[in-house]
């Protein structure tokens, strides 16, 4: 039985390349396919890098072809990568497969990943072909992307929907024709860990060449099994797990990287492979990537939510004091989380900041660390205590507006029971001052009016919610909005002890990110989805 509490994974003397599992990160497309997480260029860039340093083996960069801001991203990343393999998606179409070679052709390492769906319920209504038509297209579409390199994965779509003669006829022809690596992923979380398992021994047993290629898995949340799923797989003979920062993704979302990382190093005993990811930087970088999309963390996520290694049951804070494998099953220092906590306040200094920085896995530039000390102080004056997550609210905000054209200046509300309500707003745009006033059907409503005068738009809100970052009156607020323009959507956060603050901090993040989105888009393309076939 595995020792609660301990790092249980082989040493490097017992690890074997049979049982290496392949981390291949597709936050940058799958996960930015998750309707409001688009990221800005120089988001994802500092994804990318925090990715590569980390230990990924593959960083699906995105999906050159969808737009000419996607395709300056993948190139740009496979420019600056250093260990990784740098992986663009590509559909069927050659232009798709041409395109993403040009995209990827900086990288010292690379790999094309194009895909084509086989289930008869997506050749029927999706594709419109029969199947002896996609055959040839598997065949036709690998055959490509082998000419412009020799790492290159076909994934069968709807893979766990596909009728197993047709599916092993299809992954054979495909390394026939060069692939490398061979996908089956549960687009659309429908199978079990029992049946994904069994799925891929009978692929592999049924294939006379299946050893001439790497079986990967690619699993979406949508009945709650993406990493058991994923994990299922490995067992049944697949050496690739495709993932996600924090499990974002489509629909429920993907298997998330932290998860099944941390559940093979936890439990090597029953799950005897091992990866190549430092997982003292899990929470490092699920804090960046949550920062980049504006998508919070929810508090009791496995591995790297706040509550993971939280403790308020007496009974558990009685056991976790006595020893602490009574209640937590790996250290919080190998998935980068510290045991204690440093209060912080008004009086804390520049070394105790930058000291509380580190433990919560910020790295800032000497500008960036300026910025948030001043704001930490100006913070520290309105609350008796700072807690983590104050400090954690200031700087992830700080990172993800740090290129905002448009910022508050300042803002003044008069609300009550004599109304109207009204709001005095100062922004910067673009380096001009201009101010309005503006009045509501209540505070926030004169706040957002008074923006729509500054900056006029047509986008809709379709979310606008308040919590507390912490406990107590003088309790930062955090503000989330969500716009929408057309069929694209943006969410965005803001912080601030004043919740009208905050919710003008949250709508402004919002309207920069469709800003930019159109700034990117100003091209006239359009943006193409990555599971548009054609």
């Amino acid at each position: 039985m595995t020792t609660a509490n301990t790092i249980t994974g082989p040493t490097d003397t017992q690890r074997s390349d049979k049982d290496r599992v392949v981390i291949f990160d597709t936050t940058l497309r799958d996960g930015e396919q998750c309707p409001g997480a688009t990221m800005t260029h120089d988001e994802k860039l500092e994804v990318a890098e925090l990715l590569d340093e980390m230990g990924v083996d593959v960083i699906e960069a995105g999906f050159p072809i969808a737009s000419e801001g996607d395709f300056a991203a993948v190139q740009e990343i496979a420019r600056r990568s250093k260990n990784a393999v740098i992986c663009g998606l590509s559909r069927a179409a050659p232009k798709d497969i041409d395109r993403c070679a040009e995209a990827i052709r900086p990288a010292a390492r690379k790999r094309i990943h194009t895909f084509l769906s086989t289930s008869p319920v997506h050749m029927k209504w999706k594709l419109q072909k029969e199947p002896h038509e996609v055959y040839e297209m598997v065949i036709a579409q690998v055959t490509r992307a082998r000419s412009h390199t020799d790492d290159v994965e076909w994934s069968a779509e709807d893979g766990t929907r596909t009728e197993h003669d047709f599916l092993c006829r299809c992954v054979e022809a495909a390394i026939n024709a060069g692939a490398t690596t061979i996908n089956i992923p549960d687009t659309v979380g429908y199978t079990t860990p029992e049946e994904y398992a069994a799925l891929f021994r009978m692929v592999r047993e049924r294939v006379p060449n299946s050893d001439r290629a790497v079986f990967s898995v690619h699993c979406h949340d949508d009945l709650g099994m993406a990493v058991a799923n994923s994990l299922a797989g490995v067992t049944g003979g697949a050496r690739q797990i495709e993932c996600t920062m924090n499990g974002i993704g489509e629909r429920a979302g993907n298997a998330a990287l932290e998860e099944v990382v941390m559940a093979i190093q936890t439990r090597n005993d029953v799950l005897p492979f091992w990866t190549g990811i430092d997982a003292t930087m899990l929470t490092r970088a699920s804090k960046l990537v949550s920062a980049a999309t504006s998508f919070p963390v929810q508090y009791n996520k496995a591995i790297v939510g706040r509550n993971a290694f939280a403790h308020e049951s007496g009974i558990h804070q009685d056991g976790m004091l006595k020893n602490t494998q009574t209640y937590e099953i790996m250290l919080p220092e190998s998935v980068g989380v510290k045991q204690t906590s440093l209060v912080m306040g008004k009086h804390s200094g520049r070394h105790a900041f930058v000291h509380k920085l580190e433990e919560l896995g910020y790295k800032l530039a000497a500008n960036q660390l300026e910025d948030a000390f001043v704001r930490f102080k100006a913070l520290a004056d309105r609350k008796k205590h700072i807690y983590d997550e104050d400090i954690e609210a200031l700087v992830d905000e700080e990172i993800a507006h740090e290129h905002d054209r448009i910022t508050l200046t300042s803002l003044t509300v008069i609300a009550g029971t004599r109304g109207p309500q009204s709001a005095t707003l100062e922004l910067d745009i673009d380096g001009r001052q201009q101010t309005v006033q503006s009045t509501g059907n209540g505070p926030v409503d004169a706040i957002f009016n008074a923006i729509k005068a500054l900056v006029p738009h047509e986008a809709v809100l379709e979310l606008y919610q308040v919590h507390a970052v912490t406990e107590g009156t003088d309790a930062q607020a955090e503000v989330s909005v969500r716009l929408a323009l057309g069929d694209y959507s943006v969410t965005s956060r803001g912080a601030d002890p004043d919740t009208l603050v905050a919710s003008a901090k949250a709508y402004l993040g919002a309207l920069n990110k469709l800003i930019s989105r159109q700034s990117r888009n100003a091209d006239g393309r359009r943006r193409i989805h990555s599971t548009d076939v054609g």
